[in-house]
This record gives C-alpha cells, structure tokens and sequence, in this order.
C-alpha cells in the first residue's frame, strides 16, 4: 500500500486542522517531512492559491504556503519522498514558467516531482491575477499537452488553440523522462482530463461512494495512479479504525492513498507517522 501524507501546516481548511499548526513553522515542517521520507511514504504535498477573497477564506482557509518554494525546502531536507502539487491551477500560468520552475525542482529533488494540477474554480482569483476564467477548461486542456511536450525538453515545440512555441531554450527542465501528472476535480469531466492528458486522478470534496462510481464508468490507462483520500487518521489510538480507513479507500479503487493524522503537536504528528508505517 502505497500512502501520502497531505502536508499539515502549509494548508489550513477551517475545521480540518489541528491547533499547534497555526504556530508552526519551517522548523516543524522540516521534521515531518524527514520522519516521513524515512518511514517511506510515497509523497508529500502542497497546495496553490495566489490570493483568497475573505468572504471565501471562511470555507476554504486562507493560508496556503507557496507549493514551489515549500517544495523546494522539503526537496533539500528529504532523499527518496515525491513532491507532490495538488494542486496547482493551470490557468495562472504559461506552460513553459511551469516547465522551467517545476522543472528545475525536479533535477534538484533527484526526479521526484509530481505535477497535481486542476482547472481551477475561484472566479475572484482568476480575475485578480488577469486570466481568463470562461473557457478556463479549454485552456487547461491545451495547456496539459504543452507542458507534457516541454517539462522535460531544453528546446521544447508546441502548437495548439492557445500556446504556440518553439526555438526555446528551457534550462534547467526536469530529469524524469515523463513527469507524472495527475489531475484533480470532483467530476466526470476531470477523470477524463486525467485519463486522455495525464496520469493520475486526484478527486476532492466527494464521498469515497461518489469516486468509486466515477471510476466504474471510465476506462483507466495502464499505471494510472488513483489517488483517494482516507481522511485524518489516529493509529495510535485506533489502530484498526485507521486499518478499515485505508483498506476502504483500497477497496474502491485507489492505487494510492493519501492522509492526515491527528496530532496535538509536530512531536506527537511524528508519532502517528511511525505507528502508521507500523501498520502498512
């Protein structure tokens, strides 16, 4: 059973927290990160938001670390542990920024990028940064082609609806031959998108039900990663609770599974990690 661990800290959705988070900082995060690249687990994650509205901040928080300079510092501290986006949202940036920033943190992390990424629904967001919104889609699609034909060239060609390039040097780009990709979303549109332009599914905001029926319907290519959600877990204090939670999540299709453990401190976080790895 492959686990990753959605990085406490450096994401804060109201009601999904623990209290030490808000007070921590890199020094906390830098130890969970390193007791969960040697306990194996298959990724740690950071999520993107530029700016969030206040109004919206109450349902969705408003604190998100940058994914590429968190990742970045997690990447010098940790050996074998992926990295994970999930997600960053497509239409905020050109292809090739993404190539080239992500790209890079792939060579200095060894090849252990993943590239999570979505369409994006915030309209106050897209408006505040200048892109468009409408046809955000679309673009998404044109911009998953272009970024799997330049995120591991230095002289990366690429011509669709709405990204055009060639005779460009990206250096440095990633070392991995093919980047893993998965897309995240909450509808059939986006395990589409993942099957047809990427290679995982990372769904959110959805009942395991609700994903299990999903997949039923779609047709998944070889190796494609899905990526469930087992919520927050207690080993510690309810070890086959925390048993019956992965092997739901197994059990309804998910190759990977990704958690959070509840914690009263870093210290006590790094615990659960070890008990966790106890228990897989």
């Amino acid at each position: 059973m492959r686990i990753g661990i959605n990085t406490p800290v450096v994401t804060r959705f109201p009601g999904a927290y623990s209290a030490w988070e808000a007070a921590a900082g890199i020094e906390e995060l830098g130890r969970i990160a390193v007791t969960a690249d040697r306990l194996g687990f298959h990724h740690l994650t950071c999520s993107e938001h530029v700016a969030v509205p206040t109004q919206v901040a109450d349902e969705r928080g408003g604190t998100y670390w940058d994914p590429l300079a968190t990742l970045g510092y997690l990447a010098a501290l940790t050996d074998r542990i992926r990295l994970a986006t999930q997600v960053l949202v497509l239409g905020y940036h050109h292809p090739l920024e993404i190539a080239k920033r992500y790209g890079t943190l792939d060579k200095l992390s060894g090849g252990r990028l993943i590239l999570g990424l979505g369409v994006g629904s915030l309209r106050e967001e897209f408006d505040l940064l200048d892109v468009p919104f409408d046809d955000r889609g679309a673009r998404a699609d044109d911009a998953l082609a272009a970024l799997r034909a330049a995120i591991s060239q230095r002289q990366p060609r690429y011509r669709g609806r709405y990204f055009d390039f060639a005779e460009m040097v990206v250096d440095p780009h990633a070392v991995q031959p093919r980047v893993p990709m998965w897309i995240g979303g909450r509808s059939a549109r986006s395990l589409r998108r993942a099957c047809e332009l990427a290679d995982g599914w990372v769904p959110f905001g959805l009942s395991l039900h609700a994903m299990q029926a999903l997949l039923t319907e779609a047709e998944l290519p070889p190796g494609f990663a899905v990526v469930f959600p087992a919520g927050r877990l207690d080993p510690l204090g309810d070890a086959s609770g925390t048993r019956r939670a992965l092997d739901r999540a197994v059990d309804a299709g998910a190759t990977i599974v990704s958690v959070g453990v509840r914690a009263e401190s870093a210290d006590h976080y790094c615990e659960q990690l070890g008990a966790l790895a106890d228990l897989t």
